[in-house]
């Protein structure tokens, strides 16, 4: 490696390595490192958000290191607040495998599947005792459990912490010392519970891992971290038309930090265009409409970025209804559907809450009068060959044939 590739890999969406000095040791070592990602598979969907960590994994598998993904099959079960407020739900062993069937076919769309090793951590919780349990949890405080900012603000606002979530992070520390991982990557969210894992390993005699921490992408309103029940969100698995969509609807502030985190760009290039956007010498839309390209390129092609451009050009800049435009069948009987439903049926959105949130923020049109109430379907004149929009970009033909 030369110097432009150690600082891609160390300081290219990167908020810090601990310790950044004995990462550079391993990597000089010539040994092939054991790359640990973990995931909950509490929701099927991965975003944007998430590649920017799935990128750093590529980018060293690429230099020959290996990548160890754990199923968390049983911290999904647990829930972790991960800087929340409140817990997650538990899910059920069916739900867990669903979502994680949907969510590593995503995962492979950044990362090598020929490099990765899949583990399950009921691989080796399956076979706990309450012995091995109370072993494990003899090893920390609750006093140091209560350093970690969020369990510290729930508890001085007299907020209650279910005994369970202070098992989650050691849960997730035991799969480190499982797999022995020389490097574990995760959010800035994630700082206290990579930190246990690698003192658990210092306990268990391994070397400590290095912790990755990757930094939290703002969403497409600008101002909170990408969440997809925010609705700040772009889907990895999203249409080519949706990503360019969502990515033109970025605060200008935020262009140059997806082109950092998402990119490949150089950083003399990074360099440019930050000058240009201080000296107002381009327009911001002709960067946003370089970003949401290389975006939909990595997923889906450069053939459809190009596509998904010229709709974007039609539906949104002119005004126009393309000839491709897809045709929703409306259903013969309206009765007790909503307009929300009809919405999701004709795929405008993933959910009835994304519809109703697109709804209460008048986001939603049907042949150009915007829509603000949850209505009964059947209210709305959709009986009439139309037009219906849901945001900016994501448009359906009413047919009723």
């Amino acid at each position: 490696m030369n110097q432009d590739q150690l600082k891609r890999i160390i300081k290219r969406g990167v908020s810090e390595i601990i310790v950044e000095s004995e990462f550079l040791e391993l990597l000089e070592s010539g040994k092939s490192l054991r790359l640990k990602m973990g995931f909950d598979p509490s929701a099927p969907d991965l975003h944007l958000g998430h590649a920017v960590g799935l990128r750093k994994l590529r980018q060293l598998q690429e230099l020959g290191h290996k990548v160890i993904v754990i199923v968390g099959d049983w911290t999904a079960q647990i829930g972790d607040p991960s800087g929340q407020s409140v817990t997650r739900p538990m899910l059920t062993q069916a739900q867990v495998m669903e979502n994680a069937e949907t969510y590593l076919a995503q995962f492979f769309k950044i990362v090598d599947r020929e490099n990765t090793e899949i583990r399950l951590q009921s691989d080796w919780f399956g076979p706990f005792t309450l012995s091995d349990v109370i072993k494990l949890t003899s090893r920390f405080t609750v006093a140091q459990f209560l350093a970690r900012e969020d369990f510290s603000k729930r508890y001085k606002a007299n907020q209650p912490i279910a005994i369970t979530e202070f098992l989650y992070p050691l849960l997730q520390a035991y799969d480190s010392c499982v797999i022995e991982a020389d490097v574990e990557f995760g959010g800035t969210d994630q700082r206290f519970n990579l930190l246990v894992g690698r003192d658990l390993q210092q306990m268990m005699g391994q070397r400590p891992q290095q912790c990755f921490l990757m930094p939290l992408l703002v969403g497409t309103d600008g101002v909170k971290k990408m969440s997809k029940s925010l609705g700040n969100y772009i889907g990895i698995d999203a249409t080519p038309n949706e990503i360019f969509g969502k990515t033109m609807s970025i605060p200008d502030e935020v262009i140059l930090p997806y082109f950092e985190y998402l990119t490949d760009l150089s950083d003399r290039e990074l360099s440019e265009m930050k000058s240009s956007l201080d000296e107002a010498s381009v327009n911001p839309m002709e960067l946003k409409k370089k970003l949401a390209g290389e975006l939909v390129s990595q997923f889906h092609g450069k053939e459809n970025a190009r596509i998904a451009e010229t709709y974007f050009k039609q539906t949104i800049q002119l005004g126009e209804v393309p000839d491709n435009t897809p045709e929703y069948d409306l259903p013969a009987d309206l009765k007790d559907k909503r307009l929300s439903h009809i919405l999701l049926e004709a795929k405008l959105v993933s959910s009835v809450a994304e519809a109703k949130r697109l709804i209460d923020q008048g986001a939603v049109r049907y042949n150009d009068i915007a829509i603000t109430t949850n209505v009964a379907a059947d209210t709305l004149g959709l009986r009439t060959d139309g037009v219906l929009r849901a945001g900016r970009s994501r448009i359906v033909k009413i047919s009723n044939k």
